[in-house]
């Protein structure tokens, strides 16, 4: 079953590493779109996020602290959804609609990462090969 489990994680993180590495690649149009959307400061929103995402999708990945990277993963959604994500102010139905599909697509993966957080951070918890042990312990 650890097997499944690193393959879970790797499913569920890589999506992580590769926007964040997307967030420096393509860091000009991303940094505008930032913008467009009236994120504070776009370039460092866009830059940090981009770090964040990228260190907490390999955390998951390698299992190097990994309960901090899912819950780091799990606030950076949220954050995103509500910034980027902002169906509740479009008036064009597609464009509300396509939206709605990136919040309740970043609302639904933080679930997913706070369920994580919370098996790995769950003392003696079994969750695939790891490079260190959780950085939480919370008695069972």
């Amino acid at each position: 079953m650890e097997t499944v489990m690193l393959i879970g994680r790797i499913l569920f993180a890589a999506m992580f590493v590769m926007s964040g590495m997307n967030h420096f690649s393509h860091a000009e149009a991303m940094t505008g779109y930032a913008q467009f959307k009236g994120v504070p400061q776009p370039k460092l929103a866009n830059l940090a996020s981009g770090a964040l995402l990228l260190l907490s999708g390999l955390s998951i990945i390698l299992g190097v602290w990994a309960d901090l990277g899912a819950l780091v993963v799990s606030v950076l959604l949220v954050i995103m959804a509500l910034l980027m994500h902002d169906f509740w102010k479009q008036s064009d139905p597609q464009a509300k609609q396509t939206e709605m599909i990136g919040f309740l697509k970043n609302i639904s993966m933080a679930g997913g990462g706070l369920f994580m957080f919370a098996m790995m951070a769950t003392e003696g918890a079994k969750y695939g090969p790891a490079i260190t042990e959780s950085l939480f312990s919370v008695a069972k």
